[in-house]
């Protein structure tokens, strides 16, 4: 009996020092990874990383940085207001407003709308920029007329990503389109539709409109376009507020990062339902709500207004908007009246020309816009 219990006493020795030699391998190997990786945690991702030798430049590599996505509780603070719009569903209902993002800064009175194309006006002047956004459904495009229809911007689709298969695709028409406009003289934007489910995938879509972009002049922002798809079955169909809003911020974050201009489009139902707006306060706001006068809350910087639209040089339909800043500019100032407005062309129709120093080529357009349509 004395023998066994020296056979177990020998047997527990040798169990010791096993678990001490794997105790201090494994915090030997923790602190060489520690050492390694700086911490840990990956800040930020080279574009470039997994290239070929030959295709890398002796330059410092492109780097652009990962979004920090907050996953803390937020408190929202409430103003004591509330916000009312009909629901097709529910009638009128109403949400409170949030105190700390901020409300539309411009004066909806101030909108006026003329043969489908709108403007903002102060002093007796057009204090908006004329944009439209298209992708390859528009067809060849006439760009030389497209500006001399007083359009200032456009914003081009440059990728989508498939609402079944996930699938990333570039828009077939957005090189000559982007091309085109840059040519005729319009400060250029550009989109990506998506569909995204994760971070990730945000970040996977960001990457590749900013490498689509990155031999061309562009001037006005990239933009994040997630769209809820109705009438089909989506892979975005149960994707939650909160991975919605990690979506925006990793894609904006990721655009930033790259020396461009970030901004979020939405429409005015899918904003007031399902953006988180607090945590997307800081990023700008182009608002899709077609209206004659814009009805949204919150401030918004670029404003879709019509899907149907006329402009010359454009086969069929095309969307418009108005933009409040001057995203040509750095820091993208406000449009203002302080300077006079640019003359505009002479344009040639069958109707009398409106021709006034304080008349934008667009509002010109505008004002003759039926009878040119007809004899185009």
């Amino acid at each position: 009996m004395s023998d066994n219990n020296n056979k177990g006493s020998g047997w527990k020795k040798i169990a010791a020092l096993e678990l001490a030699a794997m105790l201090a391998l494994g915090g030997a190997l923790s602190w060489s990874l520690f050492l390694r990786d700086d911490g840990g945690s990956e800040k930020t991702v080279p574009v470039n990383a997994g290239a070929p030798a030959s295709s890398q430049e002796e330059t410092e590599p492109d780097v652009r940085t990962r979004a920090v996505i907050e996953k803390n509780e937020t408190f929202y603070q409430l103003s004591g207001k509330k916000i009312l719009y009909n629901d097709s569903s529910l009638g009128e209902v109403f949400l409170p407003v949030y105190e700390d993002v901020p409300a539309f800064s411009h004066d909806r009175d101030s909108i006026t709308t003329r043969n489908g194309y709108s403007f903002y006006r102060e002093n007796g002047r057009t204090t908006s920029a004329a944009g439209i956004d298209i992708s390859e459904f528009q067809g060849d495009i006439d760009w030389q007329k497209v500006k001399a229809a007083g359009i200032d911007f456009v914003i081009v689709r440059v990728g989508i990503r498939t609402y079944g298969g996930g699938d990333i695709m570039e828009d077939k028409n957005y090189k000559k389109n982007i091309s085109g406009a840059i040519d005729a003289g319009l400060h250029v934007g550009a989109y990506f539709f998506s569909q995204a489910t994760s971070a990730e995938e945000a970040i996977e879509e960001a990457d590749m409109l900013i490498d689509a972009v990155k031999p061309y002049d562009i001037t006005y922002p990239l933009i994040f376009d997630w769209e809820i798809i109705s009438g089909d079955d989506a892979r975005t169909d149960t994707v939650s507020v909160d991975t919605l809003a990690d979506c925006c911020v990793a894609f904006c974050e990721r655009v930033k990062s790259a020396g461009y201009t970030p901004m979020i489009y939405q429409n005015k139902n899918t904003s007031m339902m399902k953006l988180d707006i607090q945590r997307l306060k800081d990023y700008p706001f182009w608002l899709a709500e077609y209206n004659t006068k814009p009805t949204y809350y919150y401030d918004f910087q670029i404003w879709q207004y019509a899907s149907d639209g006329y402009v010359p040089g454009i086969e069929g339909d095309v969307d418009m908007n108005i933009s409040f800043r001057d995203y040509s500019k750095p820091g993208a100032p406000l449009l203002t009246a302080d300077k006079p407005a640019e003359k505009p062309a002479e344009t040639t129709t069958t109707a009398v020309s409106t021709t006034v120093s304080s008349t934008t080529t667009a509002e010109t357009t505008a004002a003759t816009a039926t009878t040119t349509k007809k004899a185009d």
